[in-house]
């Protein structure tokens, strides 16, 4: 007997059939003696459909409000699919987030996830239930609802399973794995059969939205196995594990690419102790995240400063750096949402030389201008035109070969 958690997305309950669709696979798991703990997102489109409501009666409704607004997504998607399996004779129970108790901070709208207390979880499964979590919520220290963000119900099916200590978090999405670059881009693109941590964690924050960069943390933080499935198969999916030898034979496992991208320039600022700290301590303070951040030489005195963040956040990070920049003096500020970030993943690059100068050379050969370049041990990424941001993608899947499978190590 197993300790199972899986979580199913939007489109895997977006109406009755699905749910049903959904409950009867999770029902066989649960008949072939496994402990099944089921987390579900809001119905596909029931999220958007309720900001659109929120924003008819507010320009910009108050965090508090809207998250207990959005969180009613997934408590009609929790007890629709407890009502079918308790029809069926099944023993099932549905619990929101205070009744999991899946406490998190106060951060409204993205909130994050500070510890949970599985004593009511484990007392349904005790008694032989199928556990629905509603996915996407918490509650913080006073009891009020908060929403962890888009793709927040992956976070809270890893979450879940950590503290269970589960044997296997499975995601059901609308896709039957990890790809090594989005198939809508490039149909070349290939299913990997497994993906480190590391990787899958850099391909999250570069842009593929298969799984949240949270849920992905969690994963790595906790040994959790963590497999991709598709609800609409039973093909096996992509494994999410701890990387060995064989992975580490590649230099490159993926391209991902974001147009949720803005870059923000500031031109002659001056240059002394401090002054990078006055521009990025109040963007820090409204919990926007800072990406790619380049700094020029200093010219008597003065530099240049540019960084890129999401396009939803750029409007109040100008607002906040232009009270910064006339405080200490630069020039101006510019900005910049025609841009996209193209990137190169692979554990393989920490053992393989060349790997930049062979994606440089790639895009080149396309006309492709580099705008800003940022590396780390395992990814190299590019900001480009936003209109080359497909040509860039399906180049450089070329270049690296991914379209075919490594030879297996004899």
């Amino acid at each position: 007997m197993a300790l199972i958690v899986q979580k199913y997305g939007g489109t895997s309950v977006a109406n009755p059939d699905r749910i049903a669709n959904v409950a009867n696979r999770v029902a066989k798991g649960w008949r072939e003696g496994n402990k099944m703990v089921v987390v579900l997102s809001a119905m596909a489109g029931e999220t958007d459909r309720l900001l659109a409501l929120a924003k008819e009666l507010a320009d910009d409704p108050d965090p508090r409000e809207l998250d207990v607004l959005l969180a009613t997504g997934e408590q009609v998607t929790v007890s629709l699919f407890s009502m079918f399996l308790k029809s069926q004779g099944l023993s099932a129970t549905s619990l929101l987030s205070h009744q999991a108790r899946i406490y998190t901070d106060r951060a409204y709208g993205r909130a994050r996830i500070i510890g949970i207390d599985t004593t009511r979880i484990r007392e349904e499964l005790k008694k032989g239930r199928i556990v629905t979590v509603a996915g996407f919520q918490g509650v913080d220290e006073v009891g009020d609802i908060t929403t962890l963000g888009r793709g927040g119900s992956d976070t809270t099916a890893v979450a879940v399973a950590a503290a269970l200590k589960a044997e296997l978090c499975e995601i059901y999405t609308d896709v039957d794995g990890i790809y090594t670059t989005d198939p809508r881009i490039y149909p070349k693109a290939r299913r990997l059969a497994r993906i480190s941590y590391d990787e899958m964690l850099e391909m999250a924050s570069l842009g593929a939205k298969v799984l949240e960069i949270r849920a992905v943390g969690f994963a790595k933080r906790y040994r959790v196995p963590l497999r991709v499935r598709s609800s609409f198969s039973n093909h096996p999916g992509t494994l999410v594990c701890k990387e060995d030898a064989e992975m580490e034979a590649i230099p490159v496992s993926g391209v991902a690419y974001s147009r949720n991208e803005a870059r923000v320039s500031i031109t002659r600022v001056p240059d002394r102790p401090g002054i990078a700290a006055r521009f990025f301590e109040p963007v820090a303070r409204a919990n926007i995240v800072v990406d790619l951040i380049i700094q020029n030489t200093s010219v008597d005195g003065f530099t240049d400063l540019t960084f890129t963040v999401p396009k939803g956040d750029l409007a109040k990070t100008l607002e906040l750096v232009k009270a910064t920049a006339r405080e200490i003096g630069a020039e101006r500020v510019l900005s910049d949402e025609n841009i996209a970030k193209v990137s190169i993943v692979g554990v393989g690059m920490r053992n393989n030389a060349g790997v930049a100068s062979r994606m440089f050379a790639a895009l080149a050969s396309q006309g492709i201008n580099i705008m800003m370049i940022s590396t780390s041990e395992i990814k190299i990424s590019c900001v480009i035109e936003d209109k080359y941001t497909e040509l860039a993608v399906r180049t450089l899947h070329d270049a690296f070969g991914l379209e075919s499978p490594p030879p297996r190590r004899p």
